[in-house]
């Protein structure tokens, strides 16, 4: 975990991750849907887009544990898991949720919380590291992905008809440029990708589970 400047610091800076991780609170106490979820549980974190395109990874959800929340599985005969993510004060992570810089601050404001509301979505309901899954091939987003975006859209109207303040999303209705200008920095937190590795190949302090 780091935290980074991703333009020239100035006095004023924004705080990207922080508002982000804000507005997933408002999101998950607004929407009965996402009660479930522990945002301490959640790390957050922004990612630097190599190329200045439009099209691509907005956001990802990445789960720190395997199928129905084990923190161990067997591949090619060994014990694998993730390397343990935790924060500052040393509570184990769940989740990264990441967002794509400034990829994701170029979408228009209603595509921006609908990206939020899909990754928090994929959560799942047991809140265990695990993703939500559905039957079939399209585990994760079911049969059609332009009905699962349909129905994060039906989300974002009942979150925005129960009046969350304007200022904690205001933030989400300037493209980069316009947040970088008017903040002159903008800064966050970035979590490195943990890797799938041994049980055996991790110290005591950052066993599995």
């Amino acid at each position: 975990m780091e935290r980074s400047i991703f333009a020239q610091p100035t006095v004023v800076r924004f705080d990207f991750t922080l508002h982000i991780r804000r507005l997933c609170d408002d999101m998950i106490a607004r929407l009965p849907e996402l009660a479930h979820i522990d945002m301490q549980q959640v790390a957050v974190s922004f990612c630097q887009t190599r190329k200045p395109v439009a099209h691509g990874i907005f956001a990802s959800l990445t789960p720190l544990r395997f199928a129905g929340g084990n923190p161990v599985t067997t591949r090619r005969g060994r014990q694998v898991c993730v390397e343990r993510v935790s924060d500052g004060s040393g509570c184990e992570m769940l989740y990264i949720l990441s967002f794509y810089l400034p990829r994701f601050q170029n979408l228009d404001f209603r595509e921006k919380l609908i990206t939020v509301l899909h990754e928090l979505w994929h959560i799942s309901p047991e809140f265990n590291g695990d993703i939500r899954r559905h039957a079939g091939r399209y585990h994760a987003h079911t049969h059609s992905q332009a009905e699962y975006d349909e129905e994060m859209g039906h989300l974002v109207d009942r979150w925005l008809e129960r009046g969350p303040p304007e200022e904690l999303y205001a933030f989400l209705r300037d493209d980069f440029r316009q947040l970088a200008a008017r903040h002159g920095a903008i800064v966050g937190i970035k979590y490195r990708r943990p890797r799938i590795v041994p049980v055996s190949t991790l110290p005591a302090s950052s066993s599995c589970g």
